[in-house]
């Protein structure tokens, strides 16, 4: 795992000074050694932080040269299947003098080229690979997005990095907050690709590449408005792969047992894969179903006790560790957990901004950020259970929401304009007084006044857009209005029936949850301390696997997740795994009203929300107090707010 940044510069005056300022802005996602690499008659440099993995000599160093010195990379990520890759190469005659897979990414463009090759890679990654032979700079990103890439210009140099720090590194980078994205983010907690905070940078898009003809774009860099030059490029960027490829394939009908041996087979090969590695090798570990089974396939593959990491909370609403030492004490790891106090976990907000150089407001990043320092005082690489809810169905929302669907589809509009304004005559905190013993969830008189706001939407993909967004757009002065990316499924949700509408939402997800919120939250959190995370769940022959499922197979007789649980009760016996379903989360709500209150009452002051002009100040101003007093649990929504006020201080220049 690595960090990578570049720069196409023509005219610039110091290239290399330049290109060391914005790779080092990323050391700490590789801290062993660094590189760079400039070549001044095609105004281009390469930069590289190494966070070594594989083969730990100087054969693994980067930026790397092909065989045939045509092709100079640059890579961040790992490939997975590098090894299966290497022997058939070496068949069609290449050679190769290290053992990383960085080698094999060259080899593989030489003798398949760029596009072909990624479609064969199995891992993560991020590289920027540059044809000296034809003067083309390749851009790419994994199948998944779990590895990031960012690109943008200022002052006519054009920047591309794994991070948006690199950026804040050119000495004269004054960025305008592009208020559009502002508004996605208070709407989804994060900012959607291929869109940034900023207007004039943009991020790749999973499962795409980009191509770019040097002489032609150093021209337009010299003549032609930025916003313009991004615009083209982002047309320019190819899908190679996406998840929906797989979405509406046939379903292959297979008995119970063929099934969980097919899942078995798929998964240890996966884990297996992931094992690679010449540094310390371990696993967080949650006691779920996703983390138990992957440590589970881990151990039963290991001559050692596999290390396996996981963090408590005194807050017994919030606290998995018990679970998670049950299993490990079961299973036979080399088991360490850390109970954090609120102290503790307080301590990471301050860095929050930073570890997260873009606006970002999933408050799991604070427990994610925490296990995996945990984690790297013992190992450089940790395995993870993540893409689990994606794959197999595990979010309670798909089935609240289809349920809703199969109701509203049928409810007369005129019906539902008058129930939606019955709901929201009573008050929330009434609804939460007479509700909070009766329903199985939290906060169920916010519940009842969401609901009341989706009784009239008339189109599936609106209300699963409803349904994960917090703030309405308007609450960003000069933001607009706008929806999830759903490319083809639009007119295909109008034709699903119940069961493939659930799969459907799980396809969006994997679009767009996935990648923009789950993997960039551990993404970030795991190499603000130099940690590499792997996820054998998103695994892409997995992905393959479960999308051809019946539906049936991941949920039964109201069991989420049914095959894999029933794989994993192979190695961990039912009671130790089977409870409701809890998330990674903190005691945000408390916290806010308590030991976070004077920090949040500063971010939210009115003076300071009028002064800068990005929010409804009277709206904010109302949550905070309702919250303050409460009447209502506001957390979520005002954690957005206080999350880009927080960023804003810390790197917005004025």
């Amino acid at each position: 795992m690595c960090g990578i940044a570049g720069i196409v510069a023509p005219g610039i005056g110091d290239l290399l000074g330049t290109l060391r300022k914005i790779t080092d802005a990323v050391s700490h996602r590789g801290p062993d050694s660094s590189g760079y690499w400039t070549d001044d008659a095609n105004a281009i440099g390469l930069g590289h932080r190494r966070l070594a993995i594989l083969d730990l000599s100087e054969r693994g160093h980067q930026p790397m040269w092909s065989e045939s010195k045509r092709f100079v990379i640059i890579f961040n990520g790992e490939i997975y299947n590098y090894q299966g890759l290497k022997s058939e190469l070496q068949e069609k005659g290449h050679h190769f003098i290290g053992g990383s897979d960085t080698e094999v990414i060259l080899a593989a463009a030489e003798e398949w080229g760029v596009e072909n090759s990624l479609k064969r890679f199995s891992g993560m990654c991020a590289f920027a690979l540059f044809d000296t032979k034809n003067r083309v700079l390749h851009l790419a990103r994994d199948k998944i997005g779990k590895k990031p890439l960012y690109y943008g210009i200022s002052k006519g140099r054009f920047v591309f990095a794994s991070e948006l720090r690199s950026f804040f590194a050119l000495p004269d980078f004054y960025p305008e907050v592009d208020r559009v994205s502002l508004a996605r983010f208070t709407t989804y907690c994060y900012v959607p690709s291929p869109y940034s905070i900023f207007t004039d940078v943009r991020k790749l898009e999973p499962g795409s590449l980009l191509t770019i003809p040097l002489p032609a774009f150093q021209s337009a860099l010299q003549s032609t408005p930025p916003k313009i030059i991004l615009d083209g490029l982002q047309s320019m960027a190819a899908k190679y792969w996406s998840p929906l490829d797989f979405a509406h394939q046939p379903r292959i009908m297979r008995s119970d047992a063929d099934s969980l041996e097919a899942l078995e087979v798929i998964l240890r090969r996966a884990v297996r894969e992931r094992m690679i590695s010449d540094v310390p090798l371990g696993a967080l570990l949650s006691g779920g179903v996703d983390s138990s089974i992957v440590v589970a396939l881990m151990q039963a593959q290991s001559t050692q006790k596999v290390r396996t990491f996981s963090i408590g909370f005194n807050e017994a609403d919030f606290n998995e560790a018990h679970e998670a030492a049950r299993v490990a004490n079961h299973l036979g790891t080399h088991h360490t957990e850390l109970y954090v106090t609120a102290e503790d976990a307080l301590g990471v907000v301050p860095k929050l901004p930073e570890i997260y150089d873009e606006p970002f407001s999933d408050s799991s990043q604070i427990p994610t950020y925490l296990v995996s320092k945990l984690a790297r005082t013992e190992v450089t690489v940790c395995l993870s259970g993540d893409g689990g809810d994606e794959l197999f169905g595990g979010y309670s929302r798909y089935y609240y929401l289809a349920k809703l669907w199969s109701m509203l589809r049928h409810l007369p509009t005129p019906v539902a304009s008058v129930l939606s304004a019955l709901l929201r005559c009573i008050p929330a905190h009434t609804w939460e007084s007479v509700l909070k013993h009766i329903l199985p969830f939290k906060n169920p008189g916010d519940k009842v006044h969401r609901l009341a706001d989706v009784l009239k939407i008339r189109d599936p993909l609106k209300l699963y857009n409803r349904a994960l967004s917090h703030w309405s757009p308007k609450v960003v002065i000069g933001g607009a209005d706008f929806e999830l990316k759903a490319r083809e499924l639009r007119r295909a949700l109008h034709e699903y029936d119940l069961t493939e509408l659930i799969e459907s939402m799980v396809a969006i997800d994997m679009e767009n949850y996935l990648p923009e919120d789950i993997l960039t939250k551990v993404d970030r959190a795991s190499m603000a301390v130099s940690l590499e995370a792997r996820a054998p769940l998103l695994d892409t022959d997995l992905l393959e696997f479960t999308w051809k499922l019946p539906f049936n197979f991941k949920v039964r007789n109201g069991i989420q997740k049914w095959i894999l649980k029933e794989l994993l009760y192979r190695y961990v016996p039912k009671p130790l795994v089977d409870r409701p379903k809890s998330g990674f989360g903190v005691p945000l709500d408390s916290w806010l009203r308590g030991p976070l209150k004077e920090w949040a009452s500063d971010l939210l002051s009115e003076d300071s929300l009028r002064r800068n002009g990005y929010f409804d100040a009277d709206a904010v101003r109302v949550m905070w107090k309702e919250h303050l007093v409460g009447t209502r649990n506001r957390a979520h929504y005002l954690w957005d707010i206080l999350m880009f006020e927080a960023w804003r201080r810390h790197y917005v220049r004025h």
